[in-house]
């Protein structure tokens, strides 16, 4: 039996009275059933959309949604219209959708599925802080990038893990450059990395290992699926974090036994687990190296404890969260791949 169409309410007149029925619509999750039939878009709707929205744009950065991260919410959350409507700031209704040559039903539709997300936004602990740029950056991480790059094309695993091992140890020189030239009172930088579906608590772990071996914090939003990161060298979190996560997928899909859930998830934890142990050690094998060695401790140090205040200062109640593992299969395989991964392409 077909479900029957409720009939169409009378149409406000005002700006005012469109923005109020938008809302109400999507604080209901509706789809917009005060449309009549044959319904055309009214000069007053563009601007009752664009009253509605504005307000809720503005809350949402102040809440810690700043452009980029709502993108990234709008993408997983909202469909290619929504998505198009929020992401262009809320544009003129009616040359937005001619634009995308939508009927008005289905433009008023995006514009109600837009103000669905925006409502249910929470305020967030803490908003992304840009890192201090002091010149260290860019020239380091290119020649990591470089060697990632020749690292990820060769056909020949003892040439790949030289390449990728002396990427590592260039990546952690960076980072104890970092200490010694941001060792003022610069509070540490934070960023979110998002996390694609499924598993994204086994891969929040990886992402946590990486950060710790750069000396940074990071926790997990389970609700958005995203990793907020707290520290100096993001670039390089960021870097090593998103090739581990293209190996790890790359190596869990090519196994054969690899396409049960419990297979999938054992693996991921376990691959991050044992690269965490790789890249403690590296860590821990470049600063016993460095001749300024004893002169970096208390910098290290003065760095962790900048780290960790802030971190604490803005995330002062987390909780930890233990993965469960139910396929030994599965994590022997993950270890088995990241013993095989090229650190830092």
């Amino acid at each position: 039996m077909g479900k029957r169409k409720p009939p169409a309410r009378e149409l406000p007149t005002t700006a005012e009275g469109f923005a109020a029925a938008l809302l109400a619509t999507a604080r209901a999750g509706d789809d917009p059933r005060w449309l009549a039939p044959g319904f055309e878009l009214p000069t007053e709707l563009a601007g009752g959309a664009q009253l509605a929205v504005r307000p809720l744009l503005d809350r949402a950065r102040r809440g810690g949604w700043p452009p980029e991260d709502l993108r990234q919410a709008a993408n997983r959350r909202l469909g290619e219209f929504a998505c198009s409507y929020l992401l262009d700031d809320g544009p003129h209704l009616a040359e937005w959708a001619a634009k995308h040559i939508l009927t008005p039903a289905e433009a008023v539709t995006a514009v109600v599925d837009a103000l669905g997300l925006l409502l249910t936004l929470p305020v967030l602990a803490a908003a992304p802080q840009p890192a201090v740029r002091h010149g260290v950056d860019d020239r380091k991480l290119g020649r990591v990038r470089a060697l990632l790059a020749k690292a990820e094309s060769s056909s020949f695993p003892e040439e790949a893990e030289a390449l990728s091992a002396k990427a590592q140890e260039l990546m952690t020189r960076h980072a104890l450059d970092r200490v010694l030239v941001t060792a003022g009172p610069e509070l540490p930088a934070s960023r979110r990395i998002w996390l694609d579906t499924p598993y994204t608590d086994a891969k929040s772990l990886l992402v946590h290992v990486v950060a710790k071996a750069n000396r940074c914090r990071a926790v997990f939003d389970p609700r958005w699926d995203f990793v907020t990161v707290v520290g100096d060298d993001l670039d390089a979190v960021a870097l090593l974090t998103t090739s581990l996560l293209v190996q790890a997928t790359r190596a869990m899909v090519a196994d054969p036994a690899g396409r049960s859930r419990p297979f999938r998830k054992s693996f991921l934890v376990s691959y991050a687990t044992r690269i965490g142990e790789r890249l403690e050690q590296a860590a821990a094998a470049t600063l016993t190296a460095t001749p300024d060695a004893d002169r970096l401790r208390p910098a290290l140090a003065s760095h962790d404890l900048r780290v960790n205040t802030a971190f604490t200062a803005l995330f002062p109640q987390v909780a930890g969260k233990s993965v469960t593992v139910r396929s030994a299969e599965g994590w022997h395989a993950g270890r088995s791949a990241a013993d095989r991964a090229r650190l830092g392409e």
